[in-house]
């Protein structure tokens, strides 16, 4: 996704690519067309290498990124940021220190659809924010992942699977979040793998596989925030943005699309999406980075929103797991919302 989105926005060019299965990075290098494929430590030396974009597991997204920021290269990391909010930390200082940026997934927020979301908002379409709802429901993975072990040990779980892209969202609509709780639980211990080719093998559950939180925004609202893969079928909107004087529908937050609706005067009514950027690929969050890197300005999908999301699914856990309200230590400025016009252009105007 990241190979065909990024040199669809006109700053970025992809120069190499690196696995620790060198094979698997030469095939997809021949797919692409990209021109050399290196071992990471060679990717790492090279200094025409401006911006690593780091789509490891979750459990290397730490240690890759901060190799590479040691290296001298500004990082985008694939959700989220890292496992904890110490090894978050370490990156967002180190970048810091050798005057680099650090980006971070998902960068879906940058698309029409809550684009569109957020114009309404800013332009007061519902009144005040009140409260919000958000549904992420599913069985789990071990069904269709050709190795989904990963999503049930440390670092998985359907909170920091999907929760980045609800809680960055909801982020860039109402703003930091100050105060959360939560219940959760571990409804099955095990799974069983029914997908290729591992079928038949069994995983551990180390992680909550059911979460409801409740978030307190910094602006007033209250959210609710669901996140499972204990569920075989539900039919809850995504999310939902509930304001004085109406309501609002927000599509999907795990892409770049979708339908807005929203209720005001007595009925729904389907909202005509007010850019143009729908395309099913990852990257923008890339190219705005770089962008953001000539121009010297911040950056949207940033390590400082990243860290944030991190901060409040951490304070989901902890709250379940005492039995509590916990105060969310970080916050975070709203990115910048896209101005109206064509994505490449708009990406420069903040």
């Amino acid at each position: 996704a990241y190979l065909k989105g990024c040199p669809f926005f006109g700053n970025l060019e992809v120069v190499a690519l690196a696995d620790l299965d060198r094979s698997k990075a030469e095939a997809r290098a021949r797919e692409s067309g990209v021109p050399r494929v290196y071992e990471v430590s060679e990717l790492l030396a090279d200094p025409e290498i401006e911006i690593v974009v780091n789509l490891t597991i979750p459990r290397a997204h730490a240690s890759v990124a901060l190799a590479a920021l040691q290296a001298g290269k500004s990082v985008y990391n694939e959700k989220s940021l890292a496992l904890t909010r110490e090894e978050a930390k370490r990156l967002l200082a180190e970048a810091a220190s050798r005057g680099l940026c650090i980006g971070c997934a998902p960068d879906t927020f940058l698309g029409a659809g809550i684009q569109t979301c957020r114009k309404l908002l800013d332009e007061g379409f519902i009144g005040a924010p009140v409260g919000a709802t958000a549904f992420f429901s599913c069985h789990g993975h071990e069904n269709w992942h050709p190795n989904p072990a990963f999503y049930y040990q440390k670092g998985g779980g359907p909170m920091f699977d999907m929760g980045p892209y609800y809680l960055s969202a909801l982020v860039n609509l109402l703003g930091p979040v100050r105060r959360v709780t939560a219940s959760a639980r571990r409804t099955f211990p095990t799974r069983t793998i029914t997908s290729q080719p591992y079928s038949g093998g069994i995983i551990e559950v180390e992680v909550p596989t059911h979460l409801a939180g409740v978030m307190e925004f910094a602006c007033g609202a209250v959210g609710t925030l669901t996140t499972s893969f204990d569920v075989w079928a539900a039919e809850h909107p995504r999310i939902e943005i509930y304001g004085t004087e109406g309501t609002l529908m927000v599509p999907d937050p795990n892409g770049l699309g979708g339908q807005v609706r929203a209720w005001r005067g007595g009925e729904w009514k389907d909202v005509p999406l007010a850019y143009d950027f729908t395309e099913p690929h990852r990257g923008v969050g890339v190219a705005d980075m770089a962008w953001a890197m000539q121009d010297g300005r911040p950056l949207r999908a940033s390590g400082e929103l990243a860290y944030h999301v991190l901060d409040v699914m951490e304070s989901f856990h902890d709250a379940a797991e005492q039995g509590a309200h916990v105060a969310v230590g970080s916050t975070c400025e709203r990115p910048a919302a896209l101005k109206v016009g064509p994505v490449k252009e708009m990406l420069r105007k903040v």
